[in-house]
């Protein structure tokens, strides 16, 4: 459990540094060796923590744009990296569906920002970003300069277009051509251009987007070659290498006629997606919490070259644990310039030999993320030790296995801003406006130390901070005010309670229903909870025995801090949870929120935890399990009465 702690801490942090930040510092193949790692982890212990990477896709969203929820989920594309493991996923579809015949499209991976397209009565309402998966940054303004973006289509429906925004190589060229200060990569360029909260400098980019996908719609499409041409029809460009294969020894020859083309290309490709074309063999194969079943990206080898190891920083994390960055002689690899890159822990430095002015292998994996592989000279380098203080607050520090922490938590600057920005940010108390860098002001100016300070701001205060004006201090106030209304699961969940999510949050609240009987709570009452197990019970626990964590609650209450309980929908389907299979006359997404308004829970897989399976036409594995297990079954006529639904 330490160890699946540890991992789940790291693979957050760099997922925030790469998807929020845009500025990541490990390879994808460290990512996916430490991301394989703890699914095995899952796997043999059988749990999963709150906040484990596996539950969720894509990044935080930046606090400086409106958000908008996707009317269908956007999932992530579970990974391979050789055709052995392109051969496990062909293999696994095959034995789930029960058939050899098997239809995939095959297209290129673009390395750009994803983009969701919003449109109703033939027009472009909405553009938004991946975001989270679930709700998106919304870059309408910045989208409609871009000019393969229709702004109206024939279509006259409502529908949701996926597609990336890209920068071409040639634009990137004239771009640095004409300005002073260069853009270093085409896609930190796309989505830099695109989260730019200035479309002018979007349009100076000059970028494009190719349309790949269809989520919600107001029609539904039999397979991925009938999605294509609809998008086609209805003037989006569709991307340039879409072909079709079903047989594995056909898809891999197209992902090597892919790889051939990468270097002649305009614009930047990471690698090559495959689809199954048929949308009943997608419906039955379904999701995993992360990635479509029926989907899988081939990623490329990565490129290397050398540089100088110069020095070793030491950055202070949310928890106090020291982690080590390496400062790199810049060197220039894939269009960008890296001067650092990551070194993991101790085990990690001493397993590879790397030395303070070792020459080190540099990769830049998919073209996207630096890492060092290990010393091509050792160069009589400085052997890399911990620090014996905290770099932030001059505390001691204690070294635990691989790793260092700063001994000195309950002082350390680092570790209070990390607390202060967690309690402000949307999924917590949503304070608006509130972003790391005014925090890190409102700290060293000596404002605010913990986080019930903040609702103790002033405008004389706010005025101090460099860059504040007038409209800028009213909006802040305004959002502290309005952050005094919180629901209970916001609340429990912006505490930064160790180990406790968004959704186990939301258990807690809905168990306990208020604050006061959760800090009443035993151990017992809370390992009574579905997915609790010990460590998490325990941090609960242990967090309401601390009488400075009992203060601090008791300071927002006086403060003005007010926590509301949302009860659950109660409805006709209150106490069933229900999975849905097979194709409905209505959209996926409609139905899961039909029960969800009725009361009921949704489950993406059939288990003994399912109490009905509502399924429609070509239902397969799902139903022939629920058969199976016994589970109840209702057809989509039957579960529209039962919900008083006229489709």
């Amino acid at each position: 459990m330490d160890r699946m702690t540890e991992l789940v801490e790291l693979l957050n942090d760099y997922a925030y540094r790469y998807y929020t930040l845009d500025e990541p510092i490990v390879s994808d193949k460290e990512y996916d060796a430490l991301y394989d790692e703890l699914v095995a982890l899952e796997k043999e212990i059988g749990k999963v923590l709150p906040n484990s990477p596996t539950h969720r896709v894509g990044g935080e969203l930046l606090k400086q744009f409106d958000s908008y929820t996707h009317k269908q989920r956007l999932y992530s594309l579970a990974k391979s990296q050789s055709f052995g493991e392109l051969e496990s996923w062909w293999t696994r579809c095959q034995n789930s569906l029960n058939t050899q015949d098997i239809l995939c499209s095959v297209e290129y991976k673009y390395d750009g920002l994803t983009v969701n397209l919003s449109y109703n009565n033939g027009e472009l309402v909405r553009a938004t970003t991946r975001g989270n998966g679930v709700t998106g940054e919304i870059v309408t303004s910045g989208a409609k300069t871009i000019r393969t973006i229709p702004l109206t289509i024939p279509f006259k429906g409502e529908i949701e277009v996926q597609g990336e925004c890209i920068m071409r190589l040639s634009e990137l060229e004239k771009y640095n051509a004409t300005h002073d200060v260069p853009l270093k990569n085409a896609r930190n360029a796309a989505a830099g251009a695109l989260r730019n909260l200035d479309p002018k400098v979007t349009a100076e980019r000059h970028l494009d987007f190719m349309a790949y996908s269809v989520g919600y719609s107001d029609i539904i499409f039999n397979s991925q070659k009938e999605m294509v041409d609809f998008l086609a029809q209805n003037k989006f460009r569709i991307g340039d290498f879409v072909k079709y294969s079903d047989n594995i020894a056909g898809i891999q020859d197209l992902i090597n006629e892919i790889e051939g083309q990468k270097s002649s290309l305009d614009y930047l490709i990471d690698g090559a997606v495959v689809k199954i074309n048929e949308q009943n063999y997608r419906n039955e194969l379904g999701f995993t919490e992360k990635s479509p079943r029926w989907a899988i990206a081939y990623k490329y080898e990565a490129e290397e070259v050398t540089t100088i190891l110069k020095d070793v920083v030491w950055q202070v994390s949310r928890t106090g644990k020291l982690n080590p960055l390496a400062v790199l002689e810049p060197v220039e690899l894939c269009g960008a310039t890296i001067s650092r890159a990551t070194l993991n822990n101790l085990d990690d430095i001493a397993k590879k030999g790397i030395k303070i002015g070792s020459r080190v292998f540099i990769r830049r994996s998919n073209d996207v993320i630096p890492e060092i592989l290990g010393v091509a000279e050792d160069n009589d380098g400085k052997q890399i030790l911990p620090p014996d203080k905290c770099p932030y607050c001059g505390g001691d520090v204690e070294v635990n296995g691989a790793f260092v922490y700063c001994t000195n938590k309950e002082n350390c600057g680092a570790v209070h801003m990390s607390r202060l920005d967690h309690f402000a940010s949307k999924e917590a108390m949503n304070v608006e406006g509130l972003s790391e860098k005014t925090i890190l002001q409102l700290y060293n100016l000596g404002f605010i130390k913990d986080i019930d300070d903040i609702y103790d701001l002033t405008a004389e205060q706010l005025a101090q901070a460099e860059g504040f004006k007038d409209k800028k201090i009213s909006n802040i106030l305004a959002a502290i005010e309005s952050s005094k209304n919180v629901s209970l699961a916001s609340f429990i969940y912006s505490l930064g309670i160790a180990n406790i999510g968004k959704k186990s949050a939301k258990q807690l609240a809905d168990k306990f229903k208020n604050i006061q009987n959760l800090q009443s709570a035993s151990v017992e009452d809370l390992l009574s909870l579905d997915d609790f197990g010990e460590i998490m019970a325990l941090g609960v626990y242990n967090y309401f025995q601390n009488e400075n964590n009992i203060k601090l609650i008791e300071n927002l209450l006086k403060k003005g801090v007010k926590i509301e309980f949302e009860e659950q929908k109660e409805g006709v389907l209150t106490g069933f949870n229900i999975c849905l299979t097979g194709s409905i006359s209505i959209p996926r997404s409609k139905a899961k929120q039909l029960i969800l308004d009725n009361g009921g829970s949704v489950s993406d897989s059939v288990s003994k935890n399912v109490n009905i399976v509502v399924y429609g036409e070509d239902a397969g594995s799902k139903l022939e399990k629920a058969k199976k297990l016994g589970i109840e079954l209702w057809t989509e006529k039957q579960f529209f009465e039962k919900i008083n639904f006229e489709g």
